[in-house]
Parts: C-alpha cells; sequence; structure tokens
C-alpha cells in the first residue's frame, strides 16, 4: 500500500513537470521571429556559415564536420577569429606554426644605416709592389745566402754570390782600358758602362782599377726590399742574364680584393671609404678606399672584383686571409627606406616580390604585402625600399609554409595576387597533393629540379669526405657538384636563385682548388651559407633534407650544412667533434 501511494505521486510529479515545460517552450515559440520555421531555417543557416578545420592542416576549410582529407584526422569548428579577419588576412594554429618552424622579427632602419654594404673577400698581395729579383749577367751560383720562402729581406742585401766567366773577360777589358785611358777615353767609358750596365757599383769598378786584379765571384745584392715569396734557382745553378732568382713582396700594403655581384655595382664608387675586419682579428678595423672596379663582369660567378688598398706596416694582414669589408653606401640610402630583411624573408615572382607581416602582435593572423627591393648585401639581407614601416613584424622563417597555407584558404598570396574562394576538403587534398612547398608553388620546371637535384647527390659525398678528413675526395666531389650547377637552365629562374647558384659556383670552384683541408673547410662555411636556402626555395623533391649546424664551427660563429641523416656528422671538425652540432631545419 505504501510503494502504491508513492509511485502515485512520483507519477503525478512527471506530469506536472511535463506540463510546466510545454508551457515555458511554448511561450518563446510563440514570440515574434520564433516560429518553428524560423528557428530551422536559422539553425542551417548557422551550419552553413561554421567552417571546419583541421589542427594539423589550417589550410583545409570544409563547410560541415568530417574527417581532414589530408591526415584523416577529425576536423574541428574553425575559431570565430576567423571571420572578423580582413579580406587579406588568414591565421595558423599554434600548432601549425611550431611544426613549420614559423619566426618573425620586427624591422627598423638602424641595422642598414649600421652595416651599409657587406662583402667578402681575401688579403691579397699588391702587384704593384711585387719584384723579381734577377741576374744581371751570366753565371753559376757559387753560394746562395735566402734559402727559404719568407724570409725578409732589405735593400742593398747580399742574395748570392756567382762566377761569371763573361764578367771575368770584361773585368781584364776594364783593365787594358784603364791604361789607355788618356789616349783611348771613349774605349775606357765604354767598357766601364758596360760593368754598370750589369749591375756593378762605381766602388766595386774602382776596386777592381786600384787593385789590378780579376775577381773571379761577384756578389748579387737586392736591389728591393720586401718579403721572398718564391726561390726559383738553388745553389750550383747556371744561370743567364735577365733569368729570375727571387721573386719579393713588398707588404708594408696589401690588397683587399671582394667580389661584388650584379645588383651591388650601383652601391659602390671608386673613392669609397671601407672598413674591413678578418677572422684573425674580428675586434680590429682597418680603413682602406676602394681604389679599383673591374671593368669586365665574371661571367661564371655573375661577380665584379672590387679592389682596396690597405697599409699594412705591422704584418698583421697575411695574403690569403678572409676578410669582410662594410661600405656605407650613400647611393643606397638616397633610394628611400632603410629597411633590411633577411633574404629568406622575401619571396620572388619574377618582377613581383612579397613578404607576410603579422598585423597582430599578439595572434597567429598574417597577411601578404609585396614590397619593392633595394640592395643586396654580402651577407645575406637585402634593402625593402618601399612596402614596410619601421616597427612591423615579418616572417622570416617559414615564409613558403605561411604562403602555402595563404594559397589553400584562398587568401591573396606569392602566385595570387588577388585571392578566391576558401578551399574545400577535395581541393585541398588535390592541392596538398600536387603542390609543395616551395618548388611546386613557384612552378620551377622539373628539369632544372632533377639537374639540382643531381648537383646535390655528390655534394654529400663532399660532406662525407669532410667527415673523414679527406681532401683528395672533397676536391673531386666539390668539382662533380659545380659541373651540375653550372649546367642548369636559369632561364625561369627568379633574380634571388641566380645570386644563390652563383655565390654557390664560386665557392664550389674555390673547393675544388684547396690545397688544403682547412681552406677547403673554410670555403665549405661560405658555401653553406648559400646552399640550404637554395634548396629550401627550389624544394628539388626527393628524400628529407636537415640543415644541420655547428655553433663552435667558423670561429664559434656557427657553420651549417645539409645531410640526408638525422644522425649528426660533423664536416667542420671530423673524428675531433664527430657528433657536435644540432638540426635546425628541415626541407621535405
Amino acid at each position: 500500500m505504501c510503494n502504491f501511494e508513492t509511485m502515485k505521486k512520483s507519477t503525478i510529479g512527471y506530469i506536472a513537470l511535463g506540463l510546466l515545460a510545454g508551457l515555458i517552450l511554448g511561450y518563446f515559440m510563440s514570440r515574434p521571429g520564433h516560429e518553428a520555421g524560423a528557428v530551422h531555417d536559422h539553425s542551417m543557416e548557422m551550419v552553413g556559415e561554421t567552417l571546419w578545420t583541421c589542427s594539423m592542416h589550417p589550410q583545409v576549410m570544409q563547410p560541415e564536420p568530417g574527417s581532414c582529407p589530408i591526415c584523416g584526422m577529425d576536423l574541428i569548428p574553425a575559431e570565430g577569429d576567423e571571420m572578423a579577419m580582413g579580406e587579406a588576412q588568414f591565421s595558423l594554429t599554434e600548432n601549425a606554426l611550431a611544426l613549420a618552424d614559423v619566426r618573425t622579427m620586427t624591422v627598423g632602419e638602424s641595422a642598414f644605416k649600421a652595416q651599409g654594404l657587406l662583402l667578402s673577400g681575401k688579403i691579397r698581395e699588391n702587384e704593384r709592389a711585387n719584384a723579381v729579383q734577377a741576374s744581371y749577367f751570366d753565371g753559376r751560383i757559387e753560394n746562395l745566402y735566402i734559402n727559404t720562402t719568407g724570409e725578409t729581406i732589405r735593400q742593398g742585401q747580399r742574395l748570392a754570390t756567382l762566377y761569371s766567366p763573361q764578367l771575368v773577360a770584361a773585368q781584364q777589358e776594364l783593365l787594358s782600358a784603364a791604361e789607355l785611358k788618356k789616349s783611348q777615353p771613349a774605349l775606357y767609358e765604354a767598357v766601364r758602362n758596360k760593368l754598370k750596365s750589369w749591375k756593378l757599383t762605381e766602388r766595386q769598378i774602382g776596386e777592381i782599377e786600384s787593385s789590378g786584379k780579376v775577381q773571379e765571384y761577384f756578389p748579387v745584392f737586392a736591389t728591393v726590399s720586401g718579403t721572398v715569396t718564391e726561390k726559383m734557382v738553388r745553389e750550383g745553378d747556371y744561370v743567364k742574364q735577365g733569368q729570375p732568382l727571387f721573386r719579393i713582396t713588398n707588404l708594408s700594403t696589401v690588397w683587399a680584393v671582394f667580389d661584388a655581384y650584379e645588383n651591388q655595382l650601383r652601391q659602390l664608387e671608386e673613392g669609397q671609404e671601407i672598413l674591413i675586419t678578418s677572422n684573425a682579428y674580428p675586434n680590429d678595423r682597418v680603413k682602406g678606399t676602394v681604389a679599383f672596379i673591374d671593368p669586365m663582369l665574371d661571367t661564371d660567378s655573375r661577380t665584379v672584383e672590387v679592389r682596396a688598398v690597405l697599409q699594412n706596416k705591422q704584418g698583421l694582414l697575411k695574403p690569403g686571409m678572409f676578410v669582410k669589408g662594410s661600405i656605407a653606401s650613400p647611393s643606397a640610402t638616397q633610394e628611400g627606406g632603410g629597411i633590411t630583411l633577411p633574404a629568406s624573408a622575401v619571396l620572388w615572382t619574377g618582377e613581383r616580390s612579397v613578404v607576410y607581416v603579422k598585423p597582430l602582435p599578439s595572434q597567429p593572423v598574417f597577411e601578404m604585402r609585396e614590397v619593392v627591393l633595394g640592395a643586396t648585401f654580402g651577407d645575406g639581407e637585402v634593402q625593402v625600399t618601399d612596402g614596410l614601416l619601421p616597427g612591423e613584424e615579418v616572417v622570416i622563417n617559414g615564409t613558403f609554409t605561411v604562403d602555402a597555407a595563404a594559397q589553400l584558404k584562398g587568401k591573396k598570396s606569392m602566385m595570387n595576387l588577388q585571392g578566391k574562394a576558401t578551399m574545400t576538403g577535395h581541393e585541398a587534398h588535390g592541392a596538398m597533393a600536387g603542390t609543395g612547398p616551395g618548388d611546386q608553388v613557384a612552378g620551377w620546371p622539373e628539369e632544372v629540379l632533377a639537374g639540382f637535384r643531381k648537383g646535390l647527390d655528390p655534394y654529400f659525398l663532399l660532406k662525407d669526405a669532410l667527415v673523414a678528413d679527406d681532401l683528395k675526395k672533397g676536391q673531386q666531389y666539390a668539382m662533380r657538384t659545380l659541373e651540375a650547377f653550372r649546367h642548369l637552365d636559369e632561364s625561369s629562374l627568379d633574380n634571388r636563385i641566380r645570386d644563390l647558384l652563383a655565390q654557390s659556383r664560386k665557392q664550389l670552384d674555390a673547393i675544388a682548388r684547396a690545397e688544403t683541408l682547412e681552406e677547403l673547410r673554410t670555403h665549405f662555411v661560405a658555401l653553406n651559407e648559400h646552399l640550404p636556402e637554395l634548396a629550401k626555395r627550389l624544394r628539388p623533391g626527393g628524400k628529407t633534407m636537415y640543415i644541420q649546424q655547428c655553433p663552435m664551427a667558423d670561429n664559434n660563429q656557427g657553420a651549417y650544412w645539409l645531410s640526408l641523416d638525422r644522425e649528426i656528422r660533423n664536416p667542420y671538425y671530423g673524428d675531433a667533434m664527430l657528433t657536435c652540432g644540432s638540426i635546425t631545419d628541415s626541407i621535405n
């Protein structure tokens, strides 16, 4: 009885609650604009406006939930901020930014004004201060007092002693003519002048006359001061009149010789002041003046030789040293705009150059911006004369990935200035299948990519040769890489890629000619200032390449290289520090 009463009360309670809920629902549905049909339509409208995206591939946008056509993950609703962005703006998730290693920098004018035009070069002998010490008469070298190159000599120093039958005969003529000098003064003077032409001094000639004896051995004295850079004879050698004995260089002044690229020439003028630093003395700056700009262009490297004369009284600058020169170029600053960017921030598409800016510093929102470029600097930076303002935040790493996302979201991009409708999952899948960031996005011909891949094969063998400390193989593989790069058809490539190819060819040629492992590795550092960027821009396909870095190489400035293996095998130190380094980026 008790249970029945309890159940009866509960049933009545449920009925009352149901009636109350019905009254409330009826009240709201009877309000204006909330008829049943309107509710249905609004619901459908919301579904139609909501876009669904993938957390790993934010370029995928679909009008309904489902699976990502690229990775198969469940789609999630796009953030509401996406709807409120400007027409050209788009966002990336934090996860996507981390995977693509997207990095930005705030641009300003100070860097350009401080650095100016940067050039890389070498110290070379001042050819105008070179001299050849020759023999002025025939003879046999009895004694040689300079036996090694690198010795410093001074003018008037005895270099060698020669026995000369020709000179013995000339002395006998002098003694005979001396007896007849009153009756035949012309003959006497002719004999004396003959000895003078062989560089005998008045004192030596006078000693022969006063002694009345013929000297069999005659010294050879230095006619200039300097450093012996080449010894061309040995004791016992027979030499002819005019034959070189030594090559002597005066190193109190030296040349700093730089290679300037075509697009840097407008920044250069003879007479400009240049500040020069060397790896040996990085804190010391030597002032020089641009004394010569070669009127001929090297068609292989697309460079022009620029030369400055430097004072070197203390002998700190040695021929062969690598140096960097900085020129405050007035013509560059007059072009309007002192903003510089790493070259990796700029995408070149023939006549147009674009960057991606981050207009909202606190949000991962980006938009494309067309820019006008000025000078290109030797340290891998470019000047922007129009399109950016100081203080704006610009993408400097992962630019291709950001551009690919812009294309797939239908926003303005490198290849599409107008933008188009957002891609559906089906379109995105097709685009991702046929379009990779960098190579196909830019539309590089397959024969160019195949040629670049052909050049990379011996490059990786070159890297392995350095790991094994093998100079000969390193030279051979550098030459093979150089030959492959020389045969690339550059007609379809933009100016930046052509510059990178020219710089790479130049360093590969230097590697092939290197005489020591140390010299080879120095040029390998310079090669890898250009090759990783070139690989990123071309994206040749094939296996994943890893960009690796040793922080201790290049005098603790750090140096890069490309590798097909994740495992670190350091080409700059070999067995000494085989595993020193880390992966900084990858090219898929």
